[in-house]
């Protein structure tokens, strides 16, 4: 699978808009991903629609996906 550079840079644009109207996410994912996401870590997600129903999941970490986090750091250093 290639990337496409364009669809690259719009996705960044719109990251920007999402960071201005959410602060509070990437500081949390900072946070969580310089302190908290270690191999063993339970990470879960919940979603409330607007009609108040509720999605949950969650993952244990794997040594796997702590690979593909360190991949996604050092992306940004690129």
């Amino acid at each position: 699978m290639a990337l496409n550079p364009m669809a690259l840079m719009q996705l960044s644009g719109r990251f920007s808009i999402f960071s201005e109207q959410h602060p509070k996410i990437p500081m949390f994912i900072k946070a969580v991903g310089a302190n908290a996401v270690n191999v063993g870590s339970i990470i879960e997600v919940k979603v409330t629609s607007p009609d108040g129903q509720e999605y949950v999941t969650n993952m244990k970490v794997t040594p796997e996906d702590m690979e593909t986090v360190e991949m996604i750091k050092h992306m940004k250093d690129q």
